[in-house]
């Protein structure tokens, strides 16, 4: 039998398929058309030479390989483990590779964005563009600082803010540790068996190690107030689905992950509160975890979840605000009473 690469079909014979893929799992089509771009990025990404050095992480991660979100993630987050990336800096490091001052943190800072962002330009940006075309999906490929943006042409029109490009942010000053190589297929390719879809192994930070990213990022939030960016509320309906799928259980259970977070967080993601006081992560993994804004901050933020419902981003789900709340309280309950 000859496979029939879904790469190679023509924009109309893809169209086709897709709203076919559309009518057996319920999923948009213009949802599923993005996905196979996400999945073809990161085949070129972790099919390339440096590609032993990449960790897959985030959101799309916890929905592409851990399975355990419903939520449909659109960009790539990428950790360049430093010590490949930076080997000059980190030598003689422990196993975390962190600086072991915050002098020493801002000279790795100062050094480290300057060379990614050049990285990104003139390596990643040139070879993606280059194995996405041979693959059959050409994309205007840009770099801009640490990030990469593949845009496409697309073969539906999206809703709300979906952007028809798949936005890849690097970063490099962690090791990415824990992980483990995992498959990545389509959405697509299980409702249409008889066409070949892009797949790709990458090595993928372990979800217990993104939950305590995840809440530690709402607790920030929490004490500032201040959304960054659209969809921000993703985080909280991600932490309920990690709870769901016993995920949650098991990195409240894993102290040392927990204080590990803390440690990078404090040393590289220093911030501040409302009231321009440095916020303590120690804290907040030690009994003072904060995961259920109020006020003016839950306001935005609940505005916010009705766009993620509206566009279709949670997929099959509906589940209210209120609701997702009130699992969030239970959780930081449970995180602040371990301690």
């Amino acid at each position: 039998m000859v496979e029939v690469r879904y790469g190679r079909l023509s924009a109309a014979e893809r169209r086709d398929a897709l709203e076919v893929a559309e009518r057996r799992c319920g999923q948009r089509t213009y949802l599923l058309e993005k996905d196979t771009w996400v999945v073809a990025t990161l085949r070129v990404l972790f099919e390339a030479p440096f590609g032993r050095h990449l960790v897959f992480k985030g959101g799309t991660s916890l929905s592409k390989v851990w399975r355990a979100i419903r939520r449909f993630s659109e960009d790539i987050d990428i950790t360049y483990d430093i010590r490949g990336f930076a080997p000059d800096l980190v030598a003689g490091g422990d196993d975390e590779a962190m600086p072991p001052t915050r002098s020493q943190e801002r000279r790795w800072t100062r050094a480290i964005r300057p060379r990614l962002a050049d990285w990104v330009r003139d390596i990643a940006g040139p070879l993606v563009a280059e194995e996405l075309e041979q693959a059959g999906f050409p994309a205007r490929v840009r770099a801009e600082a640490e990030r990469l943006y593949v845009a496409y042409e697309p073969l539906f029109i999206p809703l709300g803010p979906m952007r028809p490009d798949v936005q890849v942010d690097f970063g490099a000053r962690s090791t990415g540790e824990p992980h483990s190589v995992r498959p990545v297929v389509c959405d697509a390719a299980e409702h249409l068996p008889e066409l070949v879809f892009p797949e790709a192994r990458p090595a993928v930070m372990l979800a217990e190690r993104t939950f305590w990213e995840k809440a530690t990022s709402m607790h920030v939030y929490c004490l500032q107030g201040r959304i960054r960016g659209e969809r921000w509320s993703r985080h909280w309906h991600d932490l309920v689905r990690l709870d769901d799928a016993g995920i949650a259980a098991q990195a409240l259970a894993d102290r040392e992950l927990a204080l590990s977070v803390a440690r990078h967080k404090a040393m590289f993601f220093r911030e501040n509160d409302s009231n321009r006081q440095r916020i303590d992560y120690h804290a907040a993994v030690s009994g003072n975890l904060r995961l259920v804004p109020s006020g003016a901050a839950q306001e935005a933020l609940a505005a916010d979840y009705a766009s993620m419902l509206v566009t279709g981003m949670l997929l099959d789900e509906d589940e209210p605000f209120g609701p997702l709340m009130q699992r969030c309280a239970l959780i930081e309950e449970r995180a602040n009473a371990r301690v």
